[in-house]
């Protein structure tokens, strides 16, 4: 019997190129890089020291695939809840691009023209966060980096742009949870990549 609060545990995908080189990268499907894959393979040991009674994953290849290799394909089910921010104008770009033409520009307090607003997103993670707790059990997430961002500033009761606070490496692992007999949410630790070698 586990005497703990349940966990969501949250997963960002390995390393794409575009993560690489710091583009926003929304709807664009694209895959791991060979280092991305490596990266996601490296999750499995820290992950097994969990049993979850559910995963969750982006239907994203660079995020299903990040499942998959940690070892969670043959059960994971696949939110479009989890998919990451839409970008509209700005996929694909990088934030220093962007400010050549918006000086001072931030996502979390500009937005994106013709994609998706921060309470929107906001609204998707406050589903699968309904979910997770229903479940009263731990729950894994495979993800994307502003998505979660997000996630966890709900959890935390925070609005959507409190995840400006909370920087997020790639095939990092995350753990939210609770207090005070589930009754105050907190930030176990966050943002783990221990278990990356090389």
């Amino acid at each position: 019997m586990n005497s703990r609060a349940p966990q969501l545990v949250l997963v960002r995908h390995g390393e794409t190129e575009w993560s690489r080189s710091s583009q926003h990268t929304g709807r664009t499907d694209l895959p791991l890089l060979e280092e991305g894959r490596q990266m996601a393979e490296q999750l499995h040991a820290p992950l097994s020291a969990w049993r979850f009674a559910a995963v969750w994953t982006s239907p994203l290849s660079r995020a299903l695939e990040t499942c998959v290799l940690a070892g969670y394909g043959d059960v994971a089910q696949k939110r479009d809840d989890l998919m990451e921010f839409d970008y509209g104008d700005y996929e694909g770009r990088t934030g220093a691009d962007i400010r050549t033409t918006r000086p001072g520009w931030t996502l979390w307090a500009d937005g994106v023209p013709n994609g998706e607003t921060l309470e929107e997103v906001g609204a998707r993670v406050d589903r699968v966060i309904a979910a997770a707790r229903a479940l009263q059990d731990d729950v894994l997430v495979f993800s994307h980096g502003h998505l979660l961002r997000i996630l966890a500033a709900r959890w935390l009761g925070l609005p959507p742009d409190g995840g400006r606070l909370f920087h997020l490496g790639t095939a990092s692992i995350s753990v939210l949870g609770s207090e005070a007999g589930g009754r105050q949410p907190v930030l176990v630790s966050w943002n783990d990549t221990t278990h990356l070698k090389g």
